[in-house]
């Protein structure tokens, strides 16, 4: 097992799917939104700790949650907190972080992961993460995790495999399919759920990156003198403002040919949605998921979370979502939760940012 192992925890998104418990000065990855004690972010390091030393952390995100992401992982230095400008999805995120990389530790390994997915099995998990370590390493590939799908998921990408053996090369990738396609790949057999975890050496996604997205790879090849340094604020605000925004899925995954997948089994959740919380949230006798004390007479189906030590009484509501602020209440049915953003910019024109 290689000494050289970093971890990259990717925790710059603003998170409005689980607005309104989620908001730009706060968003999900540093909530506790599974009632643990703990966030999303904290479980994300504590889980890749059992594999990574904590100077081996990498955190990208934003300026605006550098103070946060320190205050939740203290035993990171601030330098090991990178700060994206501008969002521009995950391909030039990977990029800085390469860059930083291949200037500390040439022969680094590369954990990627975003900051805010559900592990219930997390022993397995670092099994599999250090058997696609060990597997990038000797064979130059890059790598990705994969789950076997339960249900027709509508709000995941899917990989398809060549075989059903642990570690198998990438056939194709499939963003966010619709019911009917979810199901055929469902019933194929043939298709994993994308995780959007990413294991490659740092010498491989360099390669890459340099093949599938020559701008990209230019711009920060232009800024890697200066990070490190002073300069290294004002080399990467001017490359992000002139790379567009890709993910690496699109830019590189889709496109490379040493692409694998290790196929998983470890109670995985994305977390991304009111909806992947009520699948993880246990149930009533009448599939209600409550995430904090309520009484329900005639209701069905429904999410609930409020203030602690508030007490909702609900009635009357079929497959609805209840979400109590101290300055928000929304009331919204289940099916219509793709449709949250929407209500966000509408709040947004008509009140401005203060609820956002």
């Amino acid at each position: 097992m290689s000494k050289n192992i970093y971890c990259i925890i990717m925790a710059g998104g603003a998170g409005t799917r689980f607005w309104p418990l989620s908001r730009q000065s706060m968003p999900k990855q540093f909530l506790d939104i599974l009632g643990t004690g703990r966030s999303f972010i904290r479980h994300t390091y504590e889980r890749f700790a059992r594999l990574v030393p904590p100077e081996h952390f990498l955190v990208m995100t934003n300026n605006a949650y550098k103070d946060l992401v320190l205050e939740h992982l203290p035993e990171l230095r601030p330098d090991q907190v990178m700060c994206e400008p501008i969002g521009r999805n995950t391909a030039p995120c990977i990029a800085y972080a390469a860059e930083r990389l291949a200037k500390e530790d040439p022969e680094a390994m590369m954990i990627v992961t975003p900051s805010d997915h559900l592990i219930l099995d997390e022993a397995g998990f670092i099994d599999v993460a250090r058997e696609c370590v060990e597997y990038a390493s000797a064979n130059d590939a890059l790598m990705t995790i994969g789950l076997r799908p339960t249900r027709p998921e509508t709000g995941y990408g899917y990989i398809q495999v060549n075989s059903r053996e642990a570690i198998s090369k990438v056939k194709t990738f499939t963003e966010k399919p619709n019911l009917e396609m979810a199901q055929t790949f469902l019933a194929s057999g043939e298709f994993l759920w994308n995780s959007g975890i990413f294991v490659w050496s740092v010498e491989q996604i360099r390669k890459a990156l340099q093949q599938f997205l020559p701008e990209l790879s230019a711009l920060f090849a232009q800024a890697a003198e200066h990070i490190g340094t002073e300069g290294e604020t004002a080399a990467i605000e001017r490359v992000f403002s002139e790379c567009r925004s890709i993910s690496i899925d699109y830019g590189v995954m889709e496109k490379a040919e040493n692409v694998y997948v290790h196929t998983g089994d470890f109670g995985w959740s994305d977390m991304g949605t009111w909806g992947s919380l009520y699948q993880y949230y246990p149930k009533d006798d009448e599939a209600n998921a409550c995430s904090s004390e309520a009484v329900m007479f005639d209701a069905t189906g429904c999410l609930v979370s409020m203030p602690k030590d508030k007490l909702a009484v609900i009635n009357g509501l079929k497959d609805y979502i209840v979400v109590d602020t101290p300055d928000v209440l929304m009331i919204c049915p289940r099916s219509n939760e793709p449709i949250i953003k929407t209500f966000i910019n509408e709040i947004r024109f008509r009140k401005g940012d203060k609820h956002i």
